[in-house]
């Protein structure tokens, strides 16, 4: 879909990416590449989070959560935090 596209990063998302082992950011850079193709895949929020979308996919055989925002006039996407379905909205709305 888009050729050029800046990848961000929050600090709250580097924090969990600095937690995790080889097997699970092998995983997460999968899941990096597809939004980078296509960053629509994911499901857009509503209410307080309208303004991410949230992309579901295995780590490690385990569903795993990755909130993102992507700006198309700018050819942004902003990887703003990962984590397990358990408590992943009520954390979410505490950082933004």
């Amino acid at each position: 879909m888009v050729s050029q596209i800046k990848v961000l990063q929050t600090p709250s998302f580097k924090k969990a990416v600095k937690k995790l082992h080889k097997n699970q950011k092998t995983d997460l850079d999968k899941a990096v590449k597809k939004l980078m193709l296509e960053p629509l895949l994911g499901e857009k929020k509503k209410g307080d989070l309208s303004f991410m979308r949230v992309y579901k996919f295995k780590m490690v055989k385990q569903l795993t959560l990755l909130g993102y925002s992507f700006e198309d006039g700018a050819l942004v996407l902003e990887l703003m935090t990962l984590g397990t379905h358990e408590n992943f909205y009520r954390d979410v709305k505490k950082l933004f």
